[in-house]
């Protein structure tokens, strides 16, 4: 039997201890046992709000222990096909395949194991603003905006248009998205900062090269019973007509909701909804959620110097560039991580860099 095989396979049963350990597995999984039991009880449904606020807990336990006990699983079987390797060097072949493959799902939920912030396992709320470019960081801003959809899609998360304004030209000058699932938040944090493009511009007729900033701002999807205390009197709260497409689409009320935060000056706003009600709790959750982003920030300052990601918004500020001329290329400043083909990226394929920050931050901090 090949000592190398070997080896490996004391390497996995190694890591499946500790990811028992570190992934708090034993104690997730009595309490996915206790949600089930919970939701199979009669009248569970007969409060929508608070129902649905239990599957998302056991969506996002699910999405640790179920790929946790597999590999618990598989590793036991690891070890019986060992046996039966050095007993018959035909199943050599199979066991390696085996442990590359168990090798691979270990690094995965390694990764999540490095989502242990306070609101890493919440969904996302997106904010994308066009900044200095013109028309085509409008353009870019909505271009990052279906690249963060996109990655959802793709993984399963669902989307919702909070909020949206469109520029005269072309893209937008600002959107806001809501990315729900399991850890989209702890995901998608090392988003949060400048990303700048460089491409022949499409809205200019002699063909120049253009660099563009985009800004996105990701806060986490709290929920409605975590606790964020804001004084009421300190909020001012403004409404105004929802803009549209013109004509009969045009919002003929004062739906729009913005909302300012008056010590801290943090302005959010909604106006997806045509009832101003639904606008105004909107807006209040996204409040509540940068409030809890900016004390995981100063949390964080605290244990360590932060990485400035938005000290500004033009050159030397950006967190990634994106390339399309001369050559294409997606590079991250912050880790190296780098991709070359462009469209990939922008259709959504950016898992890499975001498994990349994971693993920058808990080198950084170590």
């Amino acid at each position: 039997m090949d000592s190398e095989l070997v080896d490996r396979s004391e390497a996995i049963q190694q890591r499946l201890v500790q990811l028992r350990d570190s992934l708090d597995y034993d104690i997730k999984r009595e309490e996915t046992t206790r949600i089930e039991a919970r939701m199979a009880s009669p009248g569970f449904w007969d409060n929508q709000e608070k129902a649905q606020e239990f599957v998302g807990q056991l969506k996002t336990l699910r999405a640790i222990v179920a790929p946790l006990e597999k590999s618990l699983a598989e590793g036991a079987d690891l070890q019986a096909m060992l046996e039966m390797a050095e007993e018959d060097d035909s199943f050599a072949g199979e066991v390696r395949s085996e442990i590359e493959r168990l090798e691979d799902a270990l690094e995965d939920l390694e990764l999540k194991a490095l989502l242990n912030g306070p609101h890493d396992a919440a969904g996302a709320i997106m904010s994308f603003h066009a900044r200095d470019g013109g028309t085509d960081a409008n353009d870019w801003a909505e271009m990052l905006m279906r690249m963060y959809s996109q990655w959802a899609q793709k993984n399963d998360y669902s989307v919702d248009l909070l909020d949206r304004l469109d520029n005269d030209e072309g893209g937008i000058r600002w959107a806001t998205i809501a990315v729900h699932g399991p850890m989209a938040y702890g995901y998608l944090k090392g988003e949060h900062g400048i990303h700048r493009l460089v491409r022949i511009s499409p809205y200019n007729s002699e063909g120049k090269r253009q660099t563009s900033f985009a800004a996105v701002k990701v806060t986490p999807e709290i929920a409605d019973n975590f606790k964020v205390e804001i004084n009421e009197e300190d909020v001012r709260t403004d409404t105004f007509r929802a803009s549209g497409a013109g004509g009969q689409h045009v919002n003929k009320t004062d739906s729009a909701i913005r909302l300012t935060h008056i010590p801290t000056n943090t302005v959010v706003q909604c106006q997806n909804e045509r009832s101003q009600h639904k606008n105004r709790a909107t807006a209040w959750k996204m409040l509540r959620a940068e409030l809890a982003r900016q004390e995981d920030e100063r949390r964080e300052e605290e244990q360590y110097k932060q990485y400035q990601t938005q000290a500004k918004t033009g050159f030397g500020a950006q967190i990634r560039n994106y390339f399309l001329h001369p050559d294409q290329r997606v590079k991250d400043s912050r880790t190296g991580e780098s991709a070359g083909n462009f469209h990939t990226v922008l259709d959504g394929d950016i898992q890499n860099f975001l498994d990349a920050y994971l693993r920058w931050r808990v080198k950084k901090e170590g």
